[in-house]
């Protein structure tokens, strides 16, 4: 039976204004926090590397253990974000997270500092999902983009600051303070995220639908500052089911191929490639001071490209500036492993890290949370996220096994290929969701198997 709380018209309605800037930067900082730690396994194992604390071997399973724990944390925030909310979720795997990186802050050897890496990365895992998730359900259909693509810079600005931080930290204090900071910061944006509203949407969805009026009250009388709102559009007059067997019958499992490639393709450049920079800079005979300068040169193209993302989006379309990102990334791959020049060398890199965080943005931070909708919003951005997640538990031991065969061009390679495959998924099944609401692209397909049964 269909409800009467309209939550999806009502906050596509409202002007932006601090109600949106306050969610912003209380799940911002904490995804920020998410993405620090991720890009500081890079920075971590050149050093426990160079000083014998772990082997490339330990190394490889050190980020095949964080992919586990990902892709299980994925798996289950998608459940538990569906069944208990996105508010109970964000709090959960926050925690998780910090919780861990302090204890691997203590770790006495690299056995006991993977099994802790695994904990955080379920952490992290989760945090990926709802936090996009949770974001795409505030924000006005016109705006989304640039709102979700800003989420991104968030997360992606972890991997400047994280080069950074550790420049001058652990020459200082070792590699160990750098989980000790990831932790604490963690703590306390889980602290502060306890004033966080619930997804009206999502209270609507489930058919909590006083608590959702309630809320929408409150998040109505807070956006307007005394000033009247325009009229929202109608109420969908179609719910979608919440069973999970619609994400595997049409419209939803060609929207479920397309977030799977994706997420598989984009893992897969980030970890398979990015985060591996240092390592490859030492392995080439540079010095740790060398390649951690020539790395944070080449990472500061990753905010820089998720703002692009972030500013494009809602101009040019999703799918334009995915198929236009992954051209160019095609591109610069082929041209970067034939440079050798000191200088040329980080250029390069910088100028191929921008499109790849291009991607980024548009993927992980706009594109998938957008295609499905609220009533299994979470477990289909879990499982496609599991999936892309899955997929690169194997790619640290192909990039090693790659890079020790034919150096940083058989690395390329590997990337290359998913990059082709993407652009054709993306070309082919992908749907356009700028400037539409999400209940709009719910009802954009009206297959049986999308439509629940009236009670």
């Amino acid at each position: 039976m269909s409800t009467s709380v309209n939550a999806g018209s009502r906050l596509d309605r409202l002007p932006i204004g601090p109600f949106h800037r306050r969610i912003m930067f209380l799940i911002g900082i904490g995804m920020f926090f998410d993405g620090f730690d991720i890009y500081l396994a890079g920075t971590v194992l050149g050093v426990t590397l160079k000083t014998g604390f772990s082997t490339l071997p330990q190394n490889a399973m050190f980020i095949s253990a964080t992919f586990v724990g990902m892709m299980l944390g994925s798996f289950a925030t998608g459940f538990l974000g569906d069944r208990y909310g996105r508010r109970f979720t964000y709090q959960f795997n926050l925690l998780v997270f910090g919780l861990a990186s302090l204890a691997a802050a203590f770790a006495p050897n690299m056995t006991i500092l993977i099994a802790c890496r695994f904990v955080m990365g379920f952490g992290l895992g989760a945090e990926n999902v709802v936090g996009y998730s949770t974001m795409t359900e505030f924000v006005p259909a016109k705006t989304r983009g640039k709102w979700l693509g800003l989420m991104a810079v968030c997360v992606v600005t972890g991997l400047p600051v994280s080069l950074l931080v550790a420049s001058l930290v652990v020459p200082e204090f070792g590699w160990r303070a750098m989980f000790v900071l990831g932790g604490v910061g963690a703590l306390i944006v889980w602290y502060l995220r306890k004033s966080l509203p619930e997804s009206p949407r999502w209270l609507e969805a489930v058919g909590r639908t006083e608590e959702a009026e309630t809320l929408m009250q409150s998040i109505e009388k807070e956006a307007a500052q005394g000033q009247p709102l325009p009229a929202p559009a109608a109420a969908a007059t179609i719910p979608a089911s919440p069973d999970l067997a619609t994400l595997f019958t049409a419209p939803l499992l060609s929207r479920m191929i397309v977030g799977s490639v994706c997420l598989i393709t984009i893992n897969t450049l980030l970890y398979g490639f990015v985060t591996w920079l240092p390592v490859f800079f030492i392995k080439q005979g540079l010095t740790i001071a060398t390649s951690f300068g020539y790395s944070l040169v080449m990472a500061l193209g990753a905010p820089i490209g998720s703002a692009i993302g972030a500013l494009t989006a809602d101009r040019w379309g999703r799918k334009p500036t995915i198929i236009g990102a992954s051209l160019i990334s095609v591109a610069l791959g082929i041209i970067y492993p034939t440079i050798s020049d000191p200088m040329l060398l980080p250029a390069v890199g910088f100028a191929l890290t921008v499109p790849i965080y291009v991607l980024v943005a548009l993927l992980f931070g706009i594109y998938i949370p957008e295609l499905f909708p609220t009533e299994v919003r979470l477990r289909a951005s879990g499982i496609v996220n599991t999936l892309g997640r899955g997929a690169t538990i194997v790619t640290p031991f192909l990039v090693v096994m790659l890079f020790e065969a034919r150096g940083v061009a058989g690395v390329m390679a590997l990337m290359i290929g998913l990059l082709v495959v993407q652009i054709v998924t993306v070309w082919a099944l992908g749907i356009e969701p700028r400037h539409r609401s999400l209940e709009e692209l719910k009802r954009d397909e009206t297959a049986p198997a999308l439509v629940k049964q009236a009670t």
